[in-house]
């Protein structure tokens, strides 16, 4: 994707990736061995397994060109090529969102790159990376939205019409969307590559599914940087993945006994499973008239020797083990819930024979833009005041409240204290009047009243000052945005338009020093 010239104002770092304490736990390697096929931890571990794997898909993309589309920028074309004729790849992955969802769809795209070319770099054979697009994921209610920072804090575009149930995003209208494309140019405020946001119009347009929406945008994003894009529901991965799916459904039975013992073991030793197990029902998924639907293990040989090619699909559990089955996939670059995923994915591949694959953490980013960091400096605040939901407006109505009010308050505090102490001493003098408790009583009373005229004085101020209101909610939606971290709610598109596409290669460049560490030592840093 072309882009301005570099533009360095706007901060990028890392972030922890955080996740569920079992995310946690494989993350730094603290759960048992079998729960995953442990990544390779120094340079002669990763040679091993680079050569274990090389080769081992076969003819993978004479078979599946047609789902990599057109790739149209000839570095990423040869690169896919050389990887297949005599190397591997790097895979991540993810379900459609509107403009390309949260922003760690590209920094999980970028952390896949940087994998691919320290690999490469590293080991001299040919790795490409393949984000797979999973356009037959049946979200609507992830697919069908985006966040953006608007003028008065956190902004929702989302997509009109009915929700879906169980048809995948590829079959879903995309509808008239024109409405959100112009929300989200709104946002964008002053742009400076307006490429960034041509692309947008030109994927999503009226005729286009959620789905194909979503890869046309992302080839116009990462085929430039080098990354192929993989879309799950085309004829050609479908058909790749029939075999490796038939076999899952004739072991149905084997596969669930053995994810009812992980299951079980995982919380045993005190974790919560990522993904529910649902008695009776197989990991595969059969299409009927665009509906999903799980295929019962009671019946899963039969729907196997029955199924014709291109309607069988997979959970989330599955899927990496048949990404595994059809492509020399060196690595899977996971988010924290797909790492929880492997506990019992493992368990999967393990019941099928087949090879296991190997996840690593991703890198997760942090990014801040000038205009926010001169908010945050003008109003005082910092980014641990934004864990606390009223903390920093509490303290900037206060400062912002008539000094003589405060004053007042202040005074009538000190007055009540005093007097109710007198008359407490007072009264102690004398035992039969009222026991002490009245008076602890009518002292907690009076703070109760007075706390609570404060907090109405307090409020209204709040209510006053539109313009810190406003500054607070954009702070507040830039940094910490619905009590999460940035890169998981906001879109990076306008980010992307005010800055430039070089914000891309700044990205780029902190995700390999991630790929570095975990080649070195099999760990990233996590902040």
């Amino acid at each position: 994707m072309p882009g301005t010239d570099p533009v360095t104002s706007v901060i990028v770092s890392h972030a922890p990736l955080g996740g569920s304490p079992l995310s946690r736990a494989i993350q730094s390697r603290a759960t048992p061995a079998e729960w995953r096929l442990r990544a390779p931890s120094d340079r002669a571990e990763w040679r091993a397994h680079l050569e274990s794997v090389r080769g081992a898909a076969g003819s993978w993309l004479e078979s599946m060109r047609a789902a990599f589309g057109p790739l149209a920028h000839t570095a990423t074309r040869h690169r896919l090529a050389d990887a297949a004729e005599r190397g591997v790849v790097v895979t991540t992955g993810q379900q459609p969102g509107l403009f390309g969802g949260p922003a760690y769809t590209l920094t999980k795209a970028l952390s896949a790159l940087a994998l691919a070319d320290e690999l490469t770099a590293a080991f001299g054979m040919p790795v490409a990376p393949v984000f797979w697009a999973a356009t037959d994921d049946a979200d609507w209610r992830e697919a069908s939205a985006t966040h953006v920072v608007g003028r008065d804090g956190l902004q929702r575009l989302a997509m009109t019409g009915e929700p879906t149930d169980g048809i995948a995003m590829a079959d879903v209208p995309l509808g008239d969307v024109r409405a959100q494309r112009a929300a989200l140019r709104a946002a964008c405020g002053s742009v400076a590559d307006p490429m960034v946001l041509d692309l947008i119009d030109a994927a999503y347009v009226e005729g286009a599914t959620v789905g194909s929406a979503y890869v046309t945008w992302l080839r116009s994003v990462l085929e430039p940087l080098g990354i192929a894009v993989l879309d799950a529901s085309h004829p050609a991965l479908r058909a790749a993945l029939h075999a490796p799916a038939c076999q899952a459904l004739r072991d149905a039975a084997t596969v669930e006994q053995a994810l009812r013992q992980r299951t079980a073991a995982i919380e045993a030793a005190g974790f919560t499973p990522q993904v529910e197990l649902v008695d009776g029902l197989s990991l595969v998924f059969e299409t009927r008239d665009h509906v999903r639907t799980r295929v019962p293990v009671a019946n899963a040989p039969q729907v196997a020797d029955s199924a014709s090619v291109g309607t069988l699909g997979a959970n989330v559990l599955l899927r990496p083990v048949l990404e595994r089955a059809v492509l020399p996939t060196v690595a899977y670059v996971a988010g924290p819930g797909e790492l929880a995923y492997f506990a019992q994915a493992t368990a999967v591949a393990q019941a099928l024979g087949v090879a296991a694959p190997v996840a690593v953490p991703r890198w997760a980013a942090d990014w801040r833009e000038p205009h926010v960091a001169r908010l945050m400096e003008r109003l005082g605040v910092s980014d641990a005041d934004l864990a606390d939901p009223h903390l920093p407006e509490t303290r900037l109505a206060r400062a912002a409240m008539d000094r003589n009010i405060a004053d007042a308050l202040e005074r009538l505090r000190v007055t009540l204290d005093a007097q109710v102490s007198a008359l407490a001493r007072a009264v102690g003098d004398d035992e039969a009047l009222v026991p002490a408790s009245v008076m602890e009583g009518l002292a907690r009373d009076l703070t109760h009243k007075l706390d609570r005229v404060d907090r109405r004085l307090v409020a209204a101020v709040k209510r006053r000052e539109l313009d810190m209101a406003r500054d607070m909610a954009v702070v507040r939606a830039a940094r910490h945005p619905g009590g999460s971290a940035p890169e998981r709610v906001l879109s990076l598109v306008p980010t992307l338009a005010r800055y430039g596409a070089a914000v891309l290669d700044v990205m780029r460049q902190a995700a390999a020093q991630h790929a570095r560490a975990l080649i070195a030592g099999g760990a990233a840093p996590s902040a």
